[in-house]
């Protein structure tokens, strides 16, 4: 392993693509020298238990033979049970020569309080002494749940590393920062965002992180009016601000599926452009904003996490081009959607990975057929 890069690069992604004539050209997409796999692994859901960790191990080494190399977990998952079942899966590929660093993406989230395995027996005290040894203000862990001080971070980065028996962390997201804005003014949320980003632009630099973003719930899809409502323009200009043109902000993680489309539907994203001289003020969805911003856009809840869609309208079915099962129809709905990158889905069993991956065997339908489909 030591003659490969600590991180994903260009070359190993690409050596990765090599592996899968088989699944449809436009299954990996190229994105900032890296090439993602349209459907990526999420490891949200389960019981904080060793027989689920079991068979996340024995799932995620299915997808990364199967085609699927983009990983994503969070510190507090399954109370860091996710992130350390990503590092035993890893070992395992690793050792057996199965994959290589450099051909994974590995993203991981910070912001929310994360457990040892299981909750504490006196969660107050728990809380205290992580704010002490930090030096934290109380009034910095919001609800008692989430933070995002540059020492909250730095320390939680560190954290996920040991987890996932990493170097570095190829995309590090801040995880729903909207909710902070339960809390805190939006005034004191900007200078809070800003010190965040500022220091994982230290971070990048340092080489514990490669790219930052945030990945949110409510924060991209609600309103305007809504208190959680996060507009993109601001968190790139702030990106922008303390990182210059090359600030490693390029990642964007939000819901979508069938049963949430908000990313393509709602326009409640500003955004400025110059049009022969004259400044045109629009609103535009996510996606589209995402994409003028050249933000990678990683849709999560790719099956709204757990099952709901299991009947696709007979008229979707037939656009899509008919599928064995539900679940790859709406997999396939997601894949062919303008704009996005790659769409995450929980694997915690083989069959599942088998299933969802076939997925991925199709090219997606072309953009004209899914802006018709969307109008049904």
């Amino acid at each position: 392993m030591t003659e490969y890069s600590a991180f994903a690069t260009q070359t190993g992604t690409q050596r990765y693509t090599q592996r899968f004539a088989h699944l449809a050209p436009d299954h990996f997409r190229p994105r900032y020298g890296l090439h993602l796999s349209s459907v990526g692994i999420g490891t949200y859901q389960g019981a904080a238990d060793a027989a689920t960790s079991t068979r996340y191990v024995e799932s995620i080494v299915d997808a990364v033979t199967q085609g699927s190399n983009l990983i994503d977990t969070a510190v507090n998952y399954r109370h860091m049970r996710s992130e350390r079942d990503v590092g035993a899966a890893l070992a395992r590929l690793f050792a057996g020569n199965q994959a290589q660093r450099d051909e994974l993406i590995v993203c991981t989230k910070g912001g929310f309080l994360p457990y040892d395995g299981a909750p504490p027996a006196d969660r107050l005290a728990f809380i205290q002494e992580r704010l002490e040894t930090l030096d934290l203000a109380p009034l910095e862990m919001v609800g008692g749940v989430h933070c995002i001080a540059p020492a909250w971070l730095s320390q939680q980065i560190g954290v996920s590393l040991t987890n996932l028996g990493l170097k570095t962390i190829d995309v590090y997201y801040l995880h729903n920062p909207e909710t902070q804005l339960q809390y805190v003014t939006p005034d004191e949320f900007r200078t809070r965002l800003r010190a965040a980003f500022e220091r994982l632009e230290q971070e990048a630099a340092d080489g514990r992180i490669r790219f930052y973003g945030v990945a949110t719930w409510d924060g991209m899809r609600v309103g305007r009016q809504d208190r959680r409502y996060l507009p993109l323009y601001q968190l790139v200009e702030m990106a922008q601000q303390v990182g210059g043109e090359k600030h490693r902000f390029r990642f964007l993680q939000f819901p979508y599926n069938l049963g949430m489309l908000e990313a393509v539907t709602d326009s409640n994203q500003p955004f400025e452009r110059a049009v022969e001289g004259k400044q045109e003020n629009l609103m535009l969805p996510l996606l589209a904003a995402a994409r003028q911003y050249a933000l990678v856009a990683v849709g999560s809840a790719g099956l709204m996490q757990s099952g709901v869609l299991d009947n696709v309208p007979d008229e979707v079915m037939e656009a899509l081009g008919g599928w064995e099962s539900d679940a790859q129809a709406a997999l396939h709905f997601n894949r062919s959607t303008p704009g996005l990158t790659t769409t995450l889905v929980g694997m915690s069993t083989p069959a599942h990975v088998r299933e969802n991956l076939a997925a991925a065997e199709r090219a997606g339908i072309d953009a004209k057929a899914f802006w018709e489909l969307l109008k049904e």
